[in-house]
């Protein structure tokens, strides 16, 4: 995994615009490197990943506005990692990334991402189609924060949807127990039993309406794991059950609380996730 330091601005005091490059084959790397320093050179690549779990902590790292992610790639794929991208938690003044897939031949994810929510170049990338990537990514840059980007669809429906079509031999199989700690002994807990999941730098609380179990199992793990439509991601550190969700307020500070069913704990929602509950 290489990085390297990037100017904090460009000339004239406009923000660089700064990516994160991911792909397995290293002269891949270098030749999109090679073709972005000709159609975007004021670009600045803080970093190269081989892998996609490499990519997840680039952009956990530097918080780029761009990452290219080669779409198949060994132990974690470029769609498992936007995935992982797509959930991080942001603090106010920061958006997620732009993403765009790197692809030999998935006509299949070609055809997705002609719906504009994410963007890709074919290997080897070719000038001409890489300047049309380029003018597409500026737009959508400039596009932040207007009412015009707050109403582009969710890239994560995009993302389960290449997921799915990564994996045609079917469904997809999630959890269906948990085998966790309780107390002095080990229990399968049934997920669809579960109110929710909370983290802290170790362990993960599962907790049912009578019992209170840990388990370890870092949260970023259990989203890829569980039926996403069972639980939804609300915190950087919380999943809830949608089914137990009572309802939803907000506290003196404004922020999003959740109330579950038959259980006293609220839930926060971070800023990343509000718009999980714009419909309620």
């Amino acid at each position: 995994m290489n990085t390297e330091a990037s100017p904090s601005a460009e000339a004239g005091g406009t923000a660089a615009v700064r990516a994160v490059i991911a792909d397995d084959e290293r002269l891949m790397r270098e030749q999109l490197r090679a073709r972005l320093a000709e159609v975007w050179p004021e670009l600045q690549i803080v970093g190269e990943a081989k892998n996609g779990l490499e990519a997840v902590e680039l952009v956990e790292q530097h918080r780029p506005e761009l990452v290219f992610l080669d779409i198949r790639m060994p132990g974690l794929t470029g769609v498992d990692a936007a995935r992982q991208i797509a959930q991080m938690d942001i603090a106010d003044d920061e958006s997620l990334p732009e993403v765009v897939f790197i692809t030999a031949y998935d006509q299949y994810a070609v055809e997705a991402f002609e719906q504009g929510v994410c963007d890709y170049v074919l290997k080897p990338a070719e000038r001409d189609r890489l300047q049309l990537t380029v003018s597409r990514i500026k737009a959508r840059l400039a596009r932040r924060g207007t009412p015009e980007a707050e109403g582009a669809p969710p890239v994560q429906q995009l993302l389960h949807k290449l997921a799915a079509q990564l994996n045609p031999s079917g469904a997809p199989r999630y959890l269906e127990w948990i085998q966790a700690t309780v107390g002095q002994s080990i229990q399968m807990i049934p997920v669809a039993d579960v109110l929710f999941f909370i983290s802290d730098e170790k362990y993960t609380r599962v907790q049912t309406p009578s019992i209170e179990a840990l388990i370890r199992k870092p949260i970023k793990e259990l989203v890829d794991e569980l039926d996403p439509q069972l639980f939804w991601q609300i915190h950087r550190s919380t999943l809830v059950n949608v089914k137990c969700i009572a309802g939803i307020s907000r506290d003196f500070r404004g922020r999003q609380i959740v109330a579950i069913k038959g259980h006293p704990e609220k839930l926060e929602v971070s800023r990343s996730y509000t718009h999980l509950f714009k419909g309620m």
